[in-house]
This record gives C-alpha cells, structure tokens and sequence, in this order.
C-alpha cells in the first residue's frame, strides 16, 4: 500500500510517497511528472520512513543538513536507475552537464534521453536533479520550476549559471 505525507517547505508545499518502508517519491505540489494523490493511498505522515523523510527534507531546504539517510526505492526503467544514481553522485555545491550525465549513465550522445530521465526523477531534492544544467552552465529544465532550481543551488552554494 502507497502511504503518503504533505508537509511545507522553504520552497512551498512537497508530498512524499512509501511503499513498505522506502520512500518512493518526493515531490513539489504541482510539480511536472507528480502523480495525483490517489484515493487508494492513506495518508499517514507518522509512518517511520515518511516522518525521517519530512524531517530530512526540511532539515536540508533550512541549511540544518548537508546530506539525506533515507531508505529510497524509486520505481524506473533501467536507464532511469542508471540516470539517478549518476546524479545522487553529483557533489553539493557542484553541477553536472545533461551530455555529460548521458556518458557517466552508458550512453554517450543521448543527453536528451538523459534529460527525459532526470525530468522522471521521483526523488527530488534528494536525488539532486536539480545539481543537472545545460550545456555552458545554463539553468533548463526542471520538473519543480526554475526559480526552485536557482534557491536550491544557491543553498549548495553551486556557482551561479543563467537560465537559458
């Protein structure tokens, strides 16, 4: 059974997703890619993994944490799995290229396939997507908006890039 918590951020309204005790999603209200809520999920914000997972998050967005321990199990194909723990592997405070996401994923020359799959990324915030830009630094495409993106690099203290 999906279980699920609403909770507020520095960066607006977020719901987290869990499923046995892994969280599955986290994601801005509104956000591209978000599922609905769904009726057959129970809403449960004490759940042990969801309550780690607000406080985390939360703890993070205030400048109170620098990293996330949490039990994930996002759900994707191959190639996104490939894709998202090549990113959960970008330093704070550092960006990554989409072309250069591709190669470190297996598959150099499929940026924009990359960037299909960072756009699915479930576990936002945590699986820094965010930390993903354009080619030249340009800040482009982020499912949570891209003045989200810009406060969340500037909380990393990433160096600063234009929207493209």
């Amino acid at each position: 059974m999906t279980r699920y918590a609403r909770f507020r951020t520095p960066l607006g309204p977020v719901f987290a997703t869990a499923v046995d005790n892994a969280i599955t999603g986290i994601y801005f209200e509104g956000q591209r890619h978000a599922p609905a809520i769904s009726p057959e999920w129970r809403e449960d914000p004490g759940h042990a993994a969801l309550a780690q997972c607000t406080c985390q998050v939360i703890g993070y967005l205030e400048g109170r944490r620098d990293s996330f321990d949490l039990p994930l199990a996002p759900a994707g194909t191959p190639f996104q799995q490939r894709v998202w723990k090549e990113i959960a592997a970008i330093p704070r405070g550092r960006t990554l290229s989409y072309s250069d996401l591709a190669r470190r994923a297996g598959a150099p020359g499929a940026a924009r396939a990359a960037g299909a799959a960072t756009a699915r990324n479930p576990l936002s915030i945590v699986v820094p997507c965010h930390r993903v830009v354009g080619s030249g630094g340009s800040l482009t495409g982020y499912a949570g908006g891209i003045p989200r993106k810009v406060r969340l690099l500037e909380l990393e203290g990433a160096r600063q890039a234009h929207a493209a």
